[in-house]
């Protein structure tokens, strides 16, 4: 019996994707894809989106609700209905995948399903994927760390001073979700406009952002799908 794929779509332009995770989508009888409610009423999704312009059929793709929040209760049970789904449908002998925007591993809260299956003894598959970052670094045409430079990636919480020390000890530093600590980036920049800047805002997207400018970025808001890459100009 064929495991669940968990499948890494990459950061959001279609061609990003490994031809082995283009390959299980092609062969999955059904497809579990999130997708957000906004204020209008609507949903949208990007990770279908991304799949429509692969050519994925849209009758296999099937959407979840999986609401933005903190509060993570109501998303928990949106990914405990995709699990009971997914199970009756691996015990029906289709072949099920589950599909995560940059890589399935990687701060991809789809774990918890993947985690779930794999305790109920259900084989699991999970197909690597290119991070935000990895691809922001490429759009840049950055080195992102190199000889002895260490990497640290922040998950949308710090502090000016936590920069500070990481930048001061080589790291290059990437921070993701910056709307959850706008304030902080901004007074970084303040106190260290010598830093090497370079802001990401929707990678691999028809709204991708990319700015190097110091200054134009301490007055900007950040939306969830932005990444910072600082680097220190003197390393």
């Amino acid at each position: 019996m064929s495991p669940i794929q968990f499948v890494s779509l990459g950061p959001g332009e279609a061609e990003l994707i490994t031809l082995k995770g283009l390959k299980a989508l092609q062969n999955a009888d059904c497809i579990f894809c999130p997708e957000t409610p906004v204020r209008d009423g609507h949903s949208l999704s990007r990770a279908a989106d991304i799949m429509l312009r692969l050519d994925i059929p849209a009758n296999r793709i099937r959407r979840f609700s999986l609401p933005m929040s903190k509060q993570r209760t109501d998303a928990l049970n949106a990914y405990d209905q995709v699990y009971a789904a997914a199970l009756s449908l691996h015990h029906a002998g289709k072949k099920v995948a589950i599909v995560a925007e940059g890589d399935a591993g990687f701060y991809s809260s789809v774990h918890y399903i993947y985690e779930k299956l794999q305790a109920a003894g259900i084989p699991v598959e999970q197909i690597a994927g290119i991070p935000a970052f990895i691809a922001a670094g490429a759009r840049g045409g950055l080195h992102i760390a190199s000889q002895e430079e260490r990497l640290t990636v922040i998950p949308g919480i710090t502090t000016a001073e936590e920069i500070e020390r990481l930048i001061q000890s080589q790291n290059t530093v990437v921070i993701m979700k910056l709307s959850q600590c706008t304030d902080e980036v901004h007074r970084c920049i303040r106190l260290h406009p010598e830093y090497d800047y370079r802001y990401f805002e929707n990678v691999g997207t028809p709204q991708e952002k990319y700015i190097s400018d110091g200054q134009q970025l301490e007055t900007l808001r950040f939306p969830y799908f932005s990444l910072l890459i600082i680097r220190h100009n003197g390393f």
